[in-house]
C-alpha cells in the first residue's frame, strides 16, 4: 500500500519489521546514506512513560557530498536536516503476515520552505535518490 502525506511519502511492506530495517539500511547506503541518528520511539516511551507502543524507529540519514553542498548554500539548513525514515509495524499486519510501513520525509517539502533554487535542485536529487530506496524495498 502506498502512503503519502504533503511532507513525506512511503508504502506498507508485507514484512517483519526487523528484516525492512535491515533492508532500508542496506538501501540507503547504496545510495551514499549514513545514519547519523537512530530513536527508538518505542523503548522511549517505555523508559520516559511506562508506556507500551509498537515497533516505531526514526533514522536520520544524511547523504555527506549532498549536505556538504547544502550548508554551501544555506547555513541554517541545518534546522531542517537530517532526512528522516521511519519505520513502525502496522495495525494491518497478522503473525503469520507482519506488516511494517516505511516513511520518508520529502525533501523537495520540507526545503521548498527555504526558497532558494539551488536547494531546490539539491532537495530533488535526494527525494530522487529516496524514491530509489523506497523502491528497492
Amino acid at each position: 500500500m502506498d502512503l503519502h502525506t504533503p511532507y513525506a511519502f512511503g508504502k506498507s511492506v508485507s514484512a517483519p519489521f526487523s528484516l525492512v530495517d535491515s533492508k532500508i539500511r542496506t538501501e540507503l547506503q547504496k545510495e551514499g546514506f549514513g545514519i547519523l541518528s537512530e530513536i527508538d520511539v518505542t523503548a522511549k516511551f517505555k523508559e520516559k512513560l511506562d508506556k507500551d507502543f509498537r515497533k516505531y524507529l526514526i533514522l536520520g540519514a544524511c547523504n555527506p557530498t549532498l549536505a556538504w553542498q547544502a550548508f554551501g548554500q544555506e547555513l541554517n539548513i541545518g534546522v531542517l536536516l537530517p532526512c528522516n525514515v521511519v519505520l513502525y509495524e502496522t495495525d494491518q499486519g497478522e503473525a503469520a503476515a507482519p506488516e511494517t510501513a516505511v516513511m520518508i520525509m520529502d525533501p523537495e517539502a520540507v526545503l521548498s520552505l527555504i526558497n532558494n533554487p539551488l536547494v531546490a535542485d539539491l532537495a530533488a536529487m535526494v527525494k530522487a535518490k529516496m524514491e530509489r530506496v523506497l523502491a528497492a524495498i
